[in-house]
């Protein structure tokens, strides 16, 4: 899919809270080949509107079920995060297409990333 997002011109990134060492350590365990931005508290997040708290009944599960600690892989002891979205802008810094969804297991196709990318190039 990254082949044929270049194809048209277009630079595929995550942005991602993580510290710099654990967004590329998640990056090498997925075999992703594409940039990872670092958002430091989820600040540019926020900026977006889309920074969220995880309320104290989510922070145990993460804790303690899924033995994830926020704090120790973001680098921040705010136990936020971002809410899932896909931006394709323009050369120009347009936003042509936008999706977000606070269902984090609500995500577009990717084929609509790349019909989006083809309609900008078109």
């Amino acid at each position: 899919m990254n082949d044929e997002i270049q194809s048209l011109g277009a630079t595929l990134v995550a942005l991602s809270p993580s510290t710099p060492e654990n967004a590329r350590a998640i990056a090498e365990k997925a075999g992703l080949t594409i940039d990872i931005l670092v958002d430091p508290g989820n600040a540019y997040a926020e900026q977006l509107g889309l920074k969220f708290a995880l309320p104290d009944r989510l922070r145990e599960v993460y804790d303690g079920t899924l033995k994830i600690n926020l704090p120790r892989y973001n680098g921040d002891e705010s136990w936020t995060l971002p809410i899932p979205a896909r931006y394709v802008v323009d050369s120009s810094g347009v936003v042509r297409y936008a999706e977000a969804d606070a269902d984090y297991s609500v995500r577009p196709e990717p084929e609509e990333t790349v019909a989006a990318l083809r309609r900008l190039a078109g």
